[in-house]
C-alpha cells in the first residue's frame, strides 16, 4: 500500500526539500504552506519525476486548518501515513525589542500549527500505524540571546515529541524530532549577507567567519536533513522512537 504523507512548510527550503524526497521514495506526499504559486512548482516537479503530489494552499495559524489539510489529503489519497511538522519561522532579534506579536505568531504556526495538524491526522495515524515528525532546531536545546522566540518553540515542540512518543507506544505510532542547525535555506542566505556587510567581506570569507562563530563543522543543506527524514521514516528507522536528533554539525554543546 502507497503511503501518503502531509508536509508543512513544503513550498521551499527543508520542506520542499522532505517533500521531494518522501515522493521519490513512493510516498503520495500532500504539499501544504501559504504560498499556492511554490507548492504547484514543487508539486509540478514530484509530478514530472513520475510521483504523486497534492497542493493545499493554508494559513496553518487559524484553528480551521488543522483539520482542512487533513480531510483534503484524505480526499486526495484515501489514506494518512505520515505527518512532517516543518512550517513555522521565528523573529530573531534583541529581546528588549521583540514585541508581544511576535512572540504570538512565532508559536502560531511553528506550535500550535503542529499541535493541530497533529491532533487532526491522529486517528488516521493510528489506523494505518502512521509516524510524526517534528522538524525543531537545535536553539531548543542551546538557545541564544538573539533566537529567545525561536528557542523557546522549539524547546516546546521538543517536549510535545516527547509525550507525543509515549501517546504512540499505545497507539503504534511513531513519533520523533530533528533539530537542524543552519541550513542553506533563503533566511540562512540573509543572515550570511549581513555577516558580509558587518565584516566588509565577501560570502566566502562570511561563511568562515559564521562557522567560527557558530563553532561548528558546515552550514546543511536542506537534502541533508530531507535524508536523515527519510531514513527516520524507513523500516530500516522503526527503531527510532522519541528520539530527538541533533542534526547541526556540533551545534548543539549540551546533552
Amino acid at each position: 500500500m502507497t503511503k501518503t504523507a502531509i508536509i508543512t512548510g513544503s513550498n521551499r527550503g527543508i520542506g520542499r526539500a522532505i517533500a521531494l524526497r518522501l515522493a521519490a521514495d513512493g510516498a503520495n506526499v500532500v504539499l501544504c504552506a501559504r504560498d499556492q504559486a511554490l507548492l504547484d512548482s514543487t508539486a509540478a516537479e514530484i509530478q514530472a519525476a513520475g510521483g504523486r503530489a497534492h497542493a493545499v494552499s493554508l494559513d496553518l495559524r487559524l484553528p480551521e486548518s488543522a483539520s482542512t489539510l487533513v480531510q483534503s489529503a484524505l480526499d486526495a489519497f484515501g489514506r494518512l501515513d505520515i505527518v512532517v511538522n516543518n512550517a513555522g519561522a521565528t523573529k530573531r532579534g534583541d529581546f528588549e525589542t521583540l514585541s508581544d506579536d511576535d512572540w504570538a505568531d512565532g508559536y502560531a504556526l511553528k506550535l500550535f500549527g503542529a499541535v493541530r495538524v497533529t491532533r487532526a491526522a491522529w486517528p488516521h495515524l493510528r489506523a494505518s500505524t502512521g509516524a510524526v515528525v517534528n522538524i525543531a532546531g537545535s536553539g531548543g536545546r542551546t538557545p541564544g540571546p538573539q533566537f529567545t522566540i525561536g528557542g523557546s518553540v522549539n524547546a516546546a515542540l521538543l517536549s510535545l515529541t516527547k509525550a507525543l512518543a509515549d501517546l504512540g507506544l499505545r497507539d503504534g505510532v511513531q513519533v520523533n524530532a530533528v533539530n537542524p542547525g543552519p541550513v542553506r535555506t533563503a533566511r540562512f542566505e540573509k543572515r550570511l549577507a549581513q555577516t558580509a556587510a558587518d565584516h566588509g567581506v565577501g560570502t566566502a570569507e562570511a561563511l568562515e567567519i559564521f562557522l567560527r562563530e557558530e563553532k561548528i563543522t558546515k552550514v546543511g543543506d536542506p537534502e541533508d536533513i530531507a535524508e536523515l527524514v527519510a531514513f527516520i521514516l524507513s523500516p530500516h528507522g522503526r527503531l527510532l522512537h522519541g528520539s530527538i536528533i541533533d542534526a547541526d554539525g556540533g551545534a548543539t554543546k549540551t546533552l
